[in-house]
This record gives structure tokens, sequence and C-alpha cells, in this order.
């Protein structure tokens, strides 16, 4: 790919329109605790290991029809041919031939690979080989991550606090309302506030707002992105309103967000602690404090709420309008309170959501005082990557420089990720149990947003093969997505998640 051309043609097609110029004694105020399953805040790698791990590993769900479908082959002793077999029938449908034979250091194993793409009609399958055995069964077929997309998406749904969710909606992960009754604020037992409401982070029903603030931003990025794959028929109660379901979901933990602001100071709470009672964790009654207000939580509140507000203006332009003025109240509170004068990334992101939502110069202002320190350039992560990506989609004047800069940053970092994915035995730039997938995950949204902006068939298949290696392509055979504690159930990581699947079904259309 010649670098020079593609940021030529980055520069002219941008996503938008953009690139112009110990607590306090407690009291009891709680009330029973119901039980439900929740999500982890802690983006870990955690999967099943299988009791023997199989010869010949596949991505679990599935291919879709007509994508690259390759199985990895470990072991020292190789067939020349592997079997492709229809699981109903027990017919073989495709029969080939295993190449490439090397040893992978990392993990101890000989190794080789198999292509079946030819193999495109829907069904279930497996591999067979002789030697190495069989595979675990998959689909091939045109839709085979729709579901997983919208369980991905639901997750936040089942995350409801302070709702009854039914059986219609909820399924066997239906309960009763929870953490319905009034909270104590930490640093002053006399004050309750009423915090309910918004999305569990943990199976405690701990609220954090920064951990809030950054995963709603990395949904909205999603949605902004690819639209079109965001639909109004997940199945929760507001479905059919002719809103998008994601955007439905959003407003949930929007409206205990803004629960989570001082009126008078613009001050944002940084979350709400959920403690059993006597510290007793069989305990059913629980209680319930509101975390003190903080800088930080002020930073992410602001980012978080001018960019629903932006999003949202044609759906409700009053609700719209509320929150952006929240967002900018957050931001005088921050301005006015914060020690440490120097823009730091979270400044920088909530500054571009504001700057593009409100047109407002002394917004940007923020913003090009951060990139003209280009701190930006080693502090990359996806709170950096995602202000980066507004600021170019902004439709108010910006600096044509920095806009280069930031586009040589984003096509350098997926020429590298292509790179590293080029050369592993599994196809992902993580090839070992080690690795941490929330890792892997930014690094392809980092690859999904430029590929949105190319539309990159060499970019669509690495992130399609990092799909197949979470889903159990790898050297364990484990099942990262939808394992019990798999990355659906992680809360940050299932929205990064979210981001990937809707570039593979964009593209996929």
């Amino acid at each position: 790919m010649k670098k020079a051309g593609m940021l030529a043609v980055l520069l002219a097609s941008l996503i938008l329109a953009g690139c112009k110029e110990e607590l306090p004694a407690s009291r009891e105020v709680g009330q029973p605790d119901i039980t439900f399953t929740s999500m982890e805040e802690e983006p870990v790698l955690s999967y099943e290991v299988p009791v023997s791990v199989p010869g010949i590993v596949v991505n679990q769900m599935g291919y879709t029809t007509g994508s690259m479908k390759v199985a990895v082959f470990c072991g020292e002793d190789m067939p020349e041919h592997f079997f492709v077999v229809d699981e109903n029938t027990g017919k073989v449908v495709y029969t080939g031939t295993l190449e490439q034979k090397a040893y992978d250091k990392l993990n101890g194993k000989y190794y080789c690979y198999g292509d079946f793409s030819a193999v495109i009609s829907g069904g279930i399958y497996y591999i067979e080989a002789p030697i190495l055995g069989r595979s675990y069964s998959f689909e091939v077929g045109d839709e085979v991550y729709v579901p997983l997309f919208q369980e991905a998406c639901k997750q936040y749904y089942y995350n409801r606090c302070g709702i009854t969710l039914t059986a219609q909606y909820a399924g066997s992960g239906a309960h009763n309302a929870c953490h319905t009754g009034k909270a104590v604020l930490q640093s002053d037992t006399s004050i309750t506030l009423d915090v309910s409401g918004g999305w569990h982070q943990d199976e405690k029903g701990q609220k954090n707002v920064e951990t809030a603030a950054k995963t709603i931003v990395t949904l909205l990025q999603a949605y902004e992105l690819y639209p079109e794959i965001f639909t109004d028929d997940v199945g929760i109660p507001e479905s059919g309103n002719e809103i998008p379901d994601i955007l439905d979901e959003i407003k949930y933990e929007i409206d205990w967000l803004l629960k989570m602001q001082e009126q008078e100071t613009g001050a944002v709470y940084g979350g709400v602690s959920v403690y059993a009672k006597d510290g007793d964790s069989s305990s059913k009654v629980a209680e319930i404090y509101v975390e003190p207000t903080s800088i930080e939580a002020g930073k992410a509140f602001a980012m978080a709420l001018a960019k629903f507000s932006y999003l949202y203006q044609n759906y409700d332009t009053q609700y719209a309008t509320d929150c952006l003025k929240a967002a900018d109240r957050a931001w005088k509170y921050v301005e006015l309170n914060a020690k440490d004068k120097i823009v730091d990334e979270r400044e920088f992101a909530a500054a571009t959501e504001l700057y593009r939502a409100s047109g407002q110069d002394y917004y940007n202002q923020y913003v090009v005082q951060y990139l003209r320190e280009e701190t930006y350039k080693t502090q990359w992560d996806e709170t950096v990557m995602l202000g980066c990506v507004t600021y170019l989609s902004t439709k108010h004047a910006v600096n044509r420089g920095y806009c280069e800069s930031i586009m040589n940053l984003l096509m350098d970092h997926a020429e590298e990720i292509s790179y590293v994915s080029r050369e592993a035995v599994y196809f992902a730039a993580g090839n070992n149990e080690q690795d941490n997938c929330g890792q892997l995950l930014m690094e392809m949204m980092n690859l999904s947003v430029v590929n949105r902006i190319i539309s990159n068939h060499e970019y669509e298949t690495v992130i399609e093969n990092h799909l197949h290696y979470l889903l159990g392509r790898n050297e364990n055979a484990g099942n990262h997505v939808t394992d019990q504690t798999g990355i659906i159930k992680q809360f940050e990581s299932d929205s990064k998640l979210i981001f990937m699947l809707s570039g593979i079904l964009a593209n996929g259309r």
C-alpha cells in the first residue's frame, strides 16, 4: 500500500464532512439485593480452556459465505489432506490440501493451514483429518455474526439497574427492579440522592462514571461509523420506536449520568458503590454510596454527554440540548477546579466533542493546545483515538496540518497491525493466552476506523481474522467471546467487540 497516495485519499474522503479550516459510618438506606447475572468491569482475558485441545482449530461460531476460510492444523505428524464434513449428513463436501508446514517456537507446536474458502453453501460443518482427528463444529452462512452482534448489544439491557427486566425481553435473566432506594453521599451521610438507573458494571451493581463514559463513547463511535448496522429490533422495550436501539440503550445510561451531576456547580460524582451490609457477601441488604465528585469524572461526563448530544439531536432536539448544556457545565467546573492546567487526553477528547457539538472556538483552543504538544502520538489509546476521529469529523474549522498528522498516525498503526497479523501463526496480532483481548480489540477499532475511510480489503481480512482468533482459532481453541466469562460479559470490552463486529457486518453488505 503506497502511504502517500493513501493519505491523499484519506484526507479527501474523511468520515463525515470534516477537516475544514475507609467509608464514613453508614446507615441502612438500601433494599433487598436482587440476584442477577452481570458483566465484569475489568477487561480480562478469560475463557474456558478445552480439556483436550483439538489438532484442528477453527472459528467455532463460523464463517460468512464469501469470506476467506482457513483452519490451523497443529501436530508434528501431518496428513496431506483434510476433509470438510456436513454435520447433518456426514458427507464430505470438500477435500483440501495442507500447506505451509512450520514450527511455532512461541507455543512449541508444528502447524500448517488448510484453506476451505470454496465451501459456500450454508450449513453446519466440521473438519477432520487423519492423525489429527476433527475440529469443533461451525456454521457457514450469510448472517453468521448477526446473532452475536445483537446479543453483544443487548448485554447492556441485561445490566440495566433500577427497573424490572421481564422475561419477554430478558429471558432467563429477568429480575425485579434492583437498587431503587436512595443512596448516601459518601462525604456527608446526612444527604441522600436518587442515583437509580444506568447499567451495572459488575456483579455487585457498581456504577463508575469514567467507565460508563468511555463505554458510551465507544458505542456511539461505532454507531456513527456504521449506522446502517444498528437496527430498531434488537428486542428491548424501546424497540420499534423508530430510534436505533443502541441509542435508546445509551440514553438509559445517559439518564443516569445526568443524575450524577450537581446542578448548582456542574461537578460530577465519581460513581455509585454498592456494599453488602456488615461486609457479609451473602447479605440481602445493600448499602449504596455515592462517590465524591472528581475532576476526572467531570471530563469523562463532558465527553460522553457532548457526543451523545451531537448524535441524538435528530431524534429529540430538546433532550440533546439539555445534554450539551450539562456537558458544558461539567467542563466549566473542571476548568475552574483542575490544578493541572496542562490539557490531558481526556480533556482533549471532551473538547473535541464539545467543539463539534457546539461550534464554539473556545473548545477548539483546548484541542489545538493538546495537539500542539504532540503527546497524542505517545498516549495513543481509545480515548485519544476517538477524540482524534471526532476532530477529523467535525464540520467546523480545524487545522489541516494536525489532520494530516492524525491520519498518518492512524495509517501507521493500521499498517503495523496488518503486518504483524500477516506474520502471526493465527493471523492475529496476539498469539498466546497472555495477550490482552482488550488491546486486540483496541487495535481492531483503529483498523476499523481506517477501513471505513478507505475500504481496504486487506484490512477487512485482518479484522475478520482477529474475530476468528477470538472465537476459537487460537493456540488453546478457547472461545474468548461467548464463554461464561468471555468478552461479551466484560463491560468495556463488549463495547469494543460491538465496534469490531459492526465493521465486519457492514463490510459484508
